[in-house]
This record gives C-alpha cells, sequence and structure tokens, in this order.
C-alpha cells in the first residue's frame, strides 16, 4: 500500500465524522466492524464518529480479495498505518497553530489537547491534507495511549438494517431507470445453444444472444421471469457426455494430467515398525448460500461501466471485466454492495459480468440480474473433491509416529477472476468467440497453498513426506470455498491421528500432546478438551466423542475442537466444545460468532452435503437434492478463546472448517466402536457401508 494516499482510506467531515474506506468487504463476517474498531483505537476517537463506507474501486484501497482469514491480519495494519498517519498529521496541524511541541499534545475522544487548548479532528478538517502517501511505518512514532476499542465485543455495524428487513442488500437496490436481467444458463456444462424462438415474447423485452449466452432485459423482475421461462422453452441445445462418474471421484481426481508439488521431506523413513494406512476422500461440495447471487451494471454515456456486486475482490473483478471486453480498466468501475452470505469464490462475480453484458444492449440504463436457486447450486464454482492416501509407522516400543507420509489428488481451488491467468467469467465461456475458462489453480505454498493448504501435520514426526496432485483438465468448475482444501486435510490427518492412537493403544488426546511441541497448540487442545469433560462418556445414548485439532494454514489461528454425536437410526451433532487462539483479540464477540459459524457450516459439509452429477448434468439444483444442516439438527456449540494480547491478530473464519469434521468423524468412531466412515458425507448409509465393508 505504499504510495497511496491516506484519504483513499480516511477523510474528516467538518462535523468530526471520520469516513474510512478499506478493501476489504463485508460479506458477513463482522470484518467491518472490527476494522472500524482499530480505525477509532488509532485516531483516539469514539466508535460512533467512525463512518465504514462501502469498498469501491473509484475512492478506496486496493486490497485485491477478501480471503483467507487475512482481514485482519493485512487489511487491520494497512488500516492503523493510514490512520496513525492522518492522526500525525492532525496534532502537527494543531501544533504548528498553537506554536508547541507535536509530541505534548494528547488525542482522547477525538479532541487534540495541550493544557487548556482544545481543538478537535472536524475543527482542523479544513487545514490538514491527507492526500500524501501512507507511511507503512506510521504506527511506530504513534503515541501509545489505548482507548479501550481492542479486545470490545461492539455490535455489529451491518446487522441492524438486516434484522430489521430494511433495504440492506445488493437485491433490493432500485437505481434511476432500472431494468431487470435475467440469463437463461446451458443444461449442462458441455451444452451449445442451436436455436431458440421469441415470438411469444413480450415485445418491450430485449433479448441478448451473443454465441451460447441467451438472456433477457425487461421492465420488471416478473417480465424477466415470464421472458426466461418462454425462451427456456423454446431452446434447443446440443449437449454430450462431459463429466466424471460421481461414484468413483477417487479414480477421477487421480486420472491426471497434473501438477505435482513436493514439500520439503524431513527426515529419513524408518527401518522397522507397524506400517498403518488409510485412504479419505471428499465429493464436491457447493456454496449453498441462502440467496443466490446479484449484481448491476450500467454503460454510461461517457463510455464508462459502473458495475454493483457482493464480490469478495472488486479490484481483480474490475480487471476482468475490462480484460473480457478489450475496455481500458478506468473505464470499469466497481462498488460492493451487501449481498449473500459468501464463504470464497461463489457466483457474484459471474453474476456481474452476466449485468455487465446484458446492459451493453440498454445503453444508458442501470440492469439488475438476479440468479436462480437452480443456478447458483448447479453453476456457482464448487469447492473441488479431494482425495488422499495416508501412511504412517508406529514403533512398536514407544507407540510414536516415526515415519508419515502423504499423498492428496485434487482439482484446484483458486479460479478467482484473473488468478488462473484469464478473466475466469462464466458466461466468457459461452459466448461467440468464447473466452477460456481454465482450470482453478492454486495459491503458492508460501501463501497457504490450496490443495496442499494445512497437508502437512503440526505434529512432530521424524520422517515426513507430503505430496500433492492438482488436476489439470477438469470439466467441473472449482474454485475457493471456506478454508480450501484445509477442510478436507485436517479432516484426514486428525482421522487417521485417531486410528493411530487406537493402534498405539493410546488415548487419542494423550496422542496428539505426545507429538506437539507447540505450546500454543498444547494450550488449545487442553483448554477444549478440559471444557468438554474429555475422558467421560456423552451423556446420553449412542453417543460418541471425537477431537479435532489445527493450526490454520500452519501460521494462523489454532483451533481444537471436541464433538459429541448421536450415532442410532442416524448421525446427529449434539454439541461442539472449542477452543481457539486467534492472537490479539479485536473484537470477542465476532470471533466466537465466526468460529461457530465455521464450525455448523463445516457440521453440515460433513455430515450431509454432496455435489450430485451423472455423465452430463449437476443434478443437485435444490434443497431436496443438495440438503444442507437444519435449525433443528444444529449442535450446541460454545467457543472458548485463549488469549495472546501481545501476538499478532490472525483470522477466524477458516479455523474451525478442518477441525469440526475431524471431530465429528472420530467421535462417529467412536460411537461405533472403531467402525470408521473416511469418505464424507458421513450419512447412514456411508455408515452401513462401512459396517459391511
Amino acid at each position: 500500500m505504499t504510495g497511496a494516499p491516506v484519504s483513499r482510506h480516511v477523510t474528516v467531515e467538518p462535523d468530526g465524522t471520520i469516513e474510512v474506506r478499506v478493501g476489504k468487504v463485508e460479506i458477513g463476517q463482522g470484518i467491518v466492524t472490527a476494522l472500524s474498531q482499530i480505525a477509532a483505537d488509532t485516531l483516539g476517537v469514539p466508535p460512533e464518529r467512525i463512518r465504514m463506507l462501502p469498498a469501491s474501486t473509484r475512492y478506496g484501497p486496493n486490497e485485491g480479495f477478501t480471503a483467507g482469514s487475512l482481514s485482519i491480519a493485512t487489511s487491520g495494519p494497512a488500516l492503523r498505518a493510514a490512520c496513525a498517519q492522518a492522526r500525525a498529521l492532525f496534532v502537527a496541524e494543531a501544533a504548528r497553530r498553537w506554536e508547541v511541541d507535536p509530541g505534548k499534545i494528547t488525542v482522547r475522544d477525538g479532541r487534540l489537547s495541550y493544557g487548556d487548548l482544545t481543538t478537535s479532528y472536524g475543527e482542523l478538517a479544513g487545514s490538514v491534507d491527507l492526500g500524501v502517501p501512507v507511511d507503512p511505518d506510521a504506527t511506530a512514532g504513534a503515541p501509545a495511549e489505548p482507548t479501550g476499542q481492542i479486545g470490545r465485543s461492539l455490535p455489529r455495524l451491518d446487522l441492524p438494517a438486516k434484522v430489521a428487513g430494511r433495504p440492506a442488500y445488493l437485491h433490493d437496490l432500485r437505481l434511476p431507470g432500472q431494468l431487470f436481467g435475467r440469463v437463461l444458463r446451458p443444461p449442462s456444462p458441455g451444452a451449445r445453444l442451436l436455436r431458440y424462438g421469441a415470438s411469444r415474447l413480450d415485445p418491450q423485452v430485449t433479448v441478448v444472444r451473443d454465441g451460447s449466452f441467451l438472456g433477457v432485459v425487461a421492465a420488471d423482475e416478473a417480465g424477466a421471469a415470464r421472458a426466461l421461462a418462454l425462451l427456456r422453452d423454446t431452446a434447443e441445445w446440443d449437449e454430450r457426455d462431459t463429466l466424471p462418474d460421481e461414484n468413483d471421484l477417487h479414480a477421477y481426481l487421480r486420472s491426471g494430467p497434473h501438477q505435482t508439488i513436493e514439500t520439503p521431506t524431513v527426515g529419513e523413513p524408518p527401518a522397522t515398525g507397524r506400517r498403518l494406512r488409510a485412504r479419505y476422500g471428499r465429493p464436491f461440495i457447493a456454496h449453498a448460500s441462502m440467496a443466490p447471487s446479484c449484481a448491476a451494471a450500467r454503460w454510461d454515456d461517457d463510455g464508462t461501466i459502473s458495475v454493483w456486486t457482493h464480490s469478495q475482490g472488486i479490484h481483480p473483478l474490475r480487471t476482468a471485466i475490462a480484460d473480457s471486453l478489450g475496455l481500458e480498466e478506468s473505464r470499469v468501475h466497481v462498488d460492493h454492495v451487501d449481498g449473500a452470505g459468501c464463504y470464497g469464490h461463489n457466483a457474484a462475480d459471474d453474476a456481474a459480468f452476466d449485468a455487465v453484458l446484458l446492459a451493453r444492449a440498454v445503453p444508458g440504463r442501470p440492469v439488475l440480474v438476479q440468479w436462480t436457486r437452480q443456478d447458483e447450486l448447479t453453476w456457482a464454482p464448487f469447492g473441488s473433491a479431494m482425495s488422499a492416501d495416508v501412511s504412517a509407522t508406529l514403533d512398536e516400543a514407544t507407540g510414536r509416529v516415526t515415519s508419515w507420509e502423504y499423498e492428496l489428488w485434487s482439482q484446484g481451488h483458486a479460479g478467482r477472476p484473473g488468478f488462473a491467468g484469464a478473466p475466469g467469467l462464466l458466461a466468457g465461456a459461452y459466448l461467440e468467440d468464447p473466452l477460456d475458462l481454465p482450470a482453478a489453480a492454486d495459491p503458492p505454498l508460501e501463501r497457504g497453498g490450496g490443495s496442499l493448504r494445512n497437508a502437512v501435520p503440526i505434529y512432530a514426526f521424524p520422517h515426513r513426506r507430503v505430496t500433492g496432485h492438482r488436476l489439470l483438465e477438469t470439466p467441473i468448475r472449482s474454485s475457493a470455498l471456506r478454508s480450501l482444501g484445509a477442510f478436507m486435510n485436517v479432516f484426514a490427518i486428525e482421522s487417521f491421528m485417531d486410528e493411530l492412537a487406537g493402534a498405539a493403544g493410546a488415548d487419542p488426546l494423550e496422542f496428539r500432546l505426545a507429538h506437539l511441541t507447540d505450546d500454543r497448540a498444547r494450550a488449545v487442545l487442553e483448554r477444549a478438551a478440559e471444557a468438554a469433560g474429555w475422558g467421560t462418556p456423552p451423556p446420553f445414548e449412542d453417543g460418541g466423542r471425537g477431537i479435532g485439532f489445527a493450526q490454520y494454514k500452519n501460521a494462523g489461528a489454532y483451533c481444537a475442537v471436541v464433538a459429541d454425536v448421536e450415532a442410532g437410526r442416524r448421525i446427529r451433532a449434539r454439541r461442539l466444545t472449542i477452543a481457539v487462539d486467534v492472537g490479539r483479540v479485536v473484537n470477542p464477540d465476532g470471533v466466537r460468532n465466526q468460529i461457530e459459524g465455521g464450525a455448523v457450516q463445516a457440521t453440515s459439509w460433513t455430515l450431509k452435503e454432496r455435489v450430485r452429477f451423472d455423465r452430463r448434468r449437476i443434478t443437485s439444483g435444490d434443497w431436496e437434492s443438495y440438503p444442507i444442516l437444519r435449525f433443528s439438527e444444529t449442535p450446541h456449540v460454545t467457543v472458548d478463546i485463549v488469549e495472546h494480547p501481545g501476538t499478532p491478530s490472525v483470522g477466524a473464519g477458516e479455523a474451525a472448517q478442518g477441525p469440526t469434521a475431524a471431530a465429528l468423524a472420530n467421535a462417529v468412531a467412536d460411537a461405533l466402536d472403531g467402525v470408521r466412515v473416511r469418505d464424507l458425507p458421513l450419512t447412514p448409509e456411508a455408515v452401513i457401508d462401512a459396517i459391511n465393508g
């Protein structure tokens, strides 16, 4: 962010209101509230003086994607530096006026004081130029005057409008002259449009066709929906089988071609010991947001394009739209508006490009495009299916692991706009002059990895070898879904740790602690176990208890989960007891919300969710064919925060995914006297197969 002006982050109004812009966006995780606390703390003002403005490519800083549980870790320091410099500039102006040493001026509750002399940010606003570049080291010289804003559970800024039902979402956006659009998706990924009939359409409806991209623009939502239904009835498509065998994903993922990545090997394999092996897998998983994606766009008279979106990366989306249309980036403006909860790369970017393509047909008029539930469940990028082989050697004398080998197969986990070297927008692949829609790539390991995220165990093993294989040709579109590969990798690692503990005749908790040298990791495990009553049986029939643990990305939050499950006629998660260490806590309630939400979502993934398809089409296009956890099935969740205030803050949003899956799987195995399901989801049918297998 060096070189960006302070004014891209902070502006001060004459009434003392401080407007703050960040490059990260609110997607239901409460990040805007936490960042407002950082701004208030650094500037020395009450939180109510801070007004957080939506992210914008026109006015705000470019901070890439809101992803990877990095907002507090990356945007927090950037915002603190900008606010510290803004504060210093206002202090300098007050010192100039009063002819005093700036170091003797105090700032409290928005007032700058020296003895009996006082002023405020608002009173000085017209005299302070914030158009100077941000100094990343500005916080080094900032006075240490704690304001008490950090570590408080302030109420979420985004919730009042949402709870009250006020127009808070992009879906409610109404712009002057607005029209409404819908896009007719092909019946299958490999389909191409042959012909369609438009004779029965209202003459006021605009039909937009470009190759196999087909959409309508109408005066209202009902008219757009009617027109889309008529087009669907008349459209003829050329279809063919392009999808793999849903029931043999292990073979599909291993079929290649692949990119192979070897992590650094540690030590030499032992000559003796007891060798154990297992194979684990997960299916494709959908985002399954409660509301489908939405976007609006307008081609303005001056040749610019304005876009309103709930994308996680408005600046990369801007670049992708410009590249797709052969335009200068400066002609595209993107503003963030709250949308449905998002867990990675969903269809928000695709909906935005749909809106741009439809709006091109009606210059000067904004077009709002709403996806359908079926669109969302069948066309948004999925979290990739994964397959892993893990083997380990136990020293039979000590019961300790002496060798660990892990080999993973997966599609890529990063197909966001521009990430794989192409715009990566869905509609582009169906245009008359189609744009490349490459297989998803993976972030490099130094940025947390994708397929290999958390594939390297945190445990101290004398010998360790971890290898990943990413498919380079993928007929099913995949991209980032909450925690990327960490969900599957932690599930596999922690499940196998329980299997090894069983083979060694050891308690699963003690077995883990015996292989850990990280004191913070040990503390989190012990805190969760103590809170859950580890060593006692669950207080209900057909019960089982299991534990799962990881440090997200091996560098972020530590999270341990103890799960209590009921495994009778069905499998039900009854209780999740969680301990988490996120370093310095900005907003405790926000941390708990993120961990609770992640754990509940991971419970749904683990027990229920699976994308279904035949050799031609995705078939799980509604809540019946793609079931998610119901409110009545939600476990009781408690979160204990293990605080480390002197350490850097790290994100909480994705820390619970893998540990929850592993804890549930281990609890089910405990309840079933060692019968283990190694392929997710843990359905009753999967349990029966494991018993019979």
